[in-house]
Parts: C-alpha cells; structure tokens; sequence
C-alpha cells in the first residue's frame, strides 16, 4: 500500500468509526426509510459488492485473464479498497444511527469486523513485504561484502589462522581489548569476517521471522473472507427485509 493510499485509507477508515459512534449524540428514526436514507442504501449496497466482483475476478482463472486484458489487478485492488471503505461508510449514514433490529446491529457490527480487519491486514501485509524486500537487499549486500573478505582471508593464511582463533569468546575480547596495537591490526580481517558472519546470521533469523509472518497472514485471507460472506448474507437478508416489508406497507 502506498504511502499517500495508506494515509486515505487510514482517514476514510477513521470516518467510518466515527461515524459509528454517532448514535450517541444523534438519532434519526425514520431518516433510513426516508427518500435520501434509500439513496445512501442503494449506493453504499453497491459499492460494497465491489470487493466481493474482485474476489470472483481474482480466483476464476478464465475470468481474470478476460478482465486484466482491460484493467489491472492493482488498479482492481485499489477499487477493492475503496469501495470496501466508501460503500460501508455511505451504508451507517443510510441507518440514521438507528440501531434497533437485531438484524441491523449485527450487520452494522459485522461491517465494522470486516473493513477494519482488512485495512489492518493489508497495512501489515505491505508493512510486512517492504521489510522483507528491504532485509532482502541488505542481505545481498552483506553477502557480497563477506565474499569479498572471505576471499581475501583465504588467500592470506595468517588470517585464516585468526578466524579460527577468533571463534572463542576471549580471544574477540583482546581482539577489541588490544584496539590500535599490532595484534588488533593483525586480527582485523578475520574480525570483520566474524561480525559479518554475525550480521547476516542475525538478517536472516528477521527474514525467516517476517516469512512466518507472512504465511500467518494466509490464515487471516481466509478468516477475512469467510466473515466478508456472512456479511453479504446479512446483508442479503436486510435488503429481502426491506423489499418484503416495505411493498407490503406500501399496499
């Protein structure tokens, strides 16, 4: 998520909180049956089947290479996000802060679970792959580095014999101890080697952690796409409400 996204993002998902939280300072009964509570329904109901027309895009094979030949799955991401922020937010200002039904306040509830559990995971997922892309590149240049060094050790057998030495712990210490004396000169080379050997042990234990977090988050795709299905059921089932309800009051 780029940094401007993420900053829009982070402001529409405050919006929808906030908003929220309006049913304690205000309350409007009728306002969700009233002409402009149907209007914001219809467009936030809308704008909320968005991100479920790109889960659909994204697993059917033949249907994404059909779509992507017109829009990319990065611009259908970005869609996605904020059509998943927008439709909710358009959708509580529908309700009036009227939250009676038991209906109602689990699909309000429901709604609140889904768009701030995806905004989370996908911050921590991008969060997660900059790191990782970063580390990546840190570790390659170590890499390069303790090569290079490595090479030059061994072509040096003085300073292969202090590798060897500086593997116990006192030795390191009058390696440091000795700083700016003849040993500490001769030890150098084989001293860097060590702390490089120290550095890219330590990029790679962070790499390995970040991709267990990584596979972490394939649990949470899952989770977040199974509570986005129960939402669309409440949701279903609010509009089927609405309709059968409202025709017959109508007649």
């Amino acid at each position: 998520m780029k940094e401007r996204e993420r900053l829009v993002v982070t402001g529409l998902v405050t919006l929808l909180l906030l908003t929220w939280l309006g049913f304690a300072v205000h309350q409007s009964p009728r306002f969700a049956g009233g002409f402009w509570g149907g209007v914001l329904a219809v467009s936030g109901a809308t704008l909320m089947l968005v991100p479920l027309v790109y889960l659909f895009i994204k697993r059917v094979p033949p249907l994404k290479r059909l779509v992507t030949r017109l829009v990319s799955m990065r611009t259908l991401l970005t869609w996605h996000i904020y059509a998943g922020v927008l439709g909710p937010i358009l959708v509580l200002l529908h309700t009036g802060h009227k939250f009676e039904s038991a209906l109602g306040i689990a699909l309000t509830g429901m709604t609140l679970v889904v768009v701030v559990s995806g905004f989370v995971g996908r911050y921590l997922m991008s969060f997660i792959a900059e790191e990782l892309r970063e580390k990546r590149e840190t570790l390659a240049g170590l890499r390069k580095e303790y090569d290079a060094l490595a090479a030059a050790i061994t072509q040096n057998p003085q300073a292969a014999e202090q590798v060897s030495l500086l593997r116990h712990v006192q030795a390191r210490i009058l390696a440091w101890a000795f700083a700016g004396h003849g040993q500490a000169v001769a030890l150098a080379p084989a001293a860097k080697a060590l702390r490089l050997a120290e550095s890219i042990a330590d990029v790679e234990y962070a790499i390995a952690s970040h991709e267990r977090f990584k596979q972490a988050f394939g649990v949470w795709l899952k989770f977040h796409i199974v509570i986005s299905l129960v939402l669309y059921a409440l949701l279903g089932l609010h509009v089927w409400a609405a309709i059968y309800f409202g025709l017959r009051w109508f007649a």
